[in-house]
C-alpha cells in the first residue's frame, strides 16, 4: 500500500513548525519517528493533506536533569533514552521499560514524545508516564501549557491535544525517597504488542510500609488504566503474599476493561493481568529488601 497524496513540509525551527500546524490544523499530521504514523498512512487509515516533518528541528532532542525533575525532549529517540545513564539513575522505571518497546530498529527511529502523543493503549510509555505522574509540555503558536499525564489521554488513540498543538517535552518528577518501581508485560513474541502490561510505582517508609502506590495497566482498555482501588489496598500495609494476591485479584476483576481479539479473549487478559500484578509486586518487594 502507498499513502494518499500529501504536501510534505520540513520546518527547521519550532516556531516555523507551530506556525504550519496553526495554518493547517487537523488537516496536518506531525512526523516524528514515523514508526506508528507511516504504517497507518500506508494503509490509508490516516490521510493527512499535509505532513509536517520535525526531524530537521533542533532543540527537541535532549535529556537533562533540573530541580523539578528529569526533562526529556519529545524528539529524543527511544534508543537514546534506553541507553542514557541519567535516565537509569533518575527514572529507573523508564529505563527498565524501554527494552520492551518493539525492536531495537524501531527504537532507533521512534521518539519518546511520539509514542506518548500517539496514545496507543498497547504502548508502554503512556502507561509509564501515568505511573510516574509525568507532566507534558504542550505548545502551539503563541502559547503553551503543562498537563498531567492523567489528564492527557482521553480515549482510543485520542488525547487532549488541540489540532494546532504539539507535545514538545516530558517532565518526570524527582523520585521521592523510598520509591521502588517495576515493569512487566506479556507478549506472544518479544517485540510484539503486549497482550497485557503493568507498571508499578510504590513508595515505602523505612520500615517497608507502603505509603503510596500506583498500578497502571496497558492494553486493557482504551487508555492507560490506573487501578485506583487495588493501589489503595497497598497503602499503609506491608507487601505480604496475601495482600499481593488480593490486590492483583481486585485489579484484574474490577478495574480493567480488556476486550477480546484474535490473540486473546478478555478473560485470558484478565488472567494475565492478575498474574503480572502478582509478579510485579513480588519484584517490588524483592527490591525493597523485605
Amino acid at each position: 500500500m502507498k499513502p494518499a497524496p500529501f504536501v510534505y513540509l520540513a520546518p527547521s525551527t519550532l516556531t516555523e513548525a507551530l506556525a504550519l500546524l496553526h495554518q493547517h490544523g487537523d488537516e496536518a499530521k506531525i512526523l516524528a519517528g514515523g514508526q506508528s504514523l507511516i504504517p497507518v498512512m500506508n494503509f490509508r487509515l490516516a490521510q493527512p493533506s499535509h505532513l509536517i516533518d520535525l526531524n530537521l528541528l533542533h532543540g527537541l532532542d535532549f535529556i537533562r536533569a533540573e530541580v523539578d525533575g528529569l526533562h526529556i525532549g519529545a524528539m529524543t529517540r527511544q534508543r537514546t533514552v534506553e541507553r542514557s545513564p541519567l535516565v537509569a539513575a533518575l527514572a529507573p522505571l523508564v529505563h527498565e521499560t524501554m527494552p520492551f518497546i518493539a525492536h531495537s530498529q524501531i527504537r532507533n527511529r521512534g521518539t519518546f514524545g511520539g509514542s506518548i502523543a500517539h496514545a496507543d493503549p498497547a504502548a508502554e510509555l503512556p502507561a509509564v508516564a501515568l505511573a510516574l505522574n509525568a507532566r507534558l509540555r504542550l505548545q502551539k503558536q503563541g502559547s503553551e501549557r503543562w498537563l498531567a499525564a492523567a489528564e492527557f489521554f482521553t480515549g482510543l488513540f485520542a488525547t487532549d491535544l488541540s489540532p494546532d498543538e504539539m507535545l514538545t517535552e516530558v517532565l518526570i518528577p524527582p523520585t521521592p525517597p523510598g520509591m521502588v518501581t517495576a515493569f512487566m508485560e506479556f507478549a506472544r513474541r518479544h517485540g510484539d504488542y503486549a497482550l497485557v502490561g503493568v507498571a508499578a510505582a510504590l513508595t515505602f517508609t523505612p520500615d517497608h510500609t507502603c505509603r503510596e502506590a500506583r498500578l497502571v495497566y496497558l492494553s486493557v482498555g482504551e487508555i492507560p488504566t490506573l487501578a485506583v482501588q487495588a493501589s489503595a489496598m497497598l497503602v499503609g500495609e506491608k507487601l505480604t503474599d496475601e495482600l499481593i494476591a488480593t490486590a492483583a485479584h481486585a485489579a484484574a476483576s474490577e478495574e480493567i476493561e480488556p476486550s477480546g481479539d484474535i490473540h486473546a479473549t478478555a478473560a485470558y487478559k484478565r488472567h494475565l493481568a492478575q498474574v503480572l500484578t502478582r509478579r510485579v509486586l513480588q519484584k517490588v518487594r524483592e527490591r525493597v529488601g523485605d
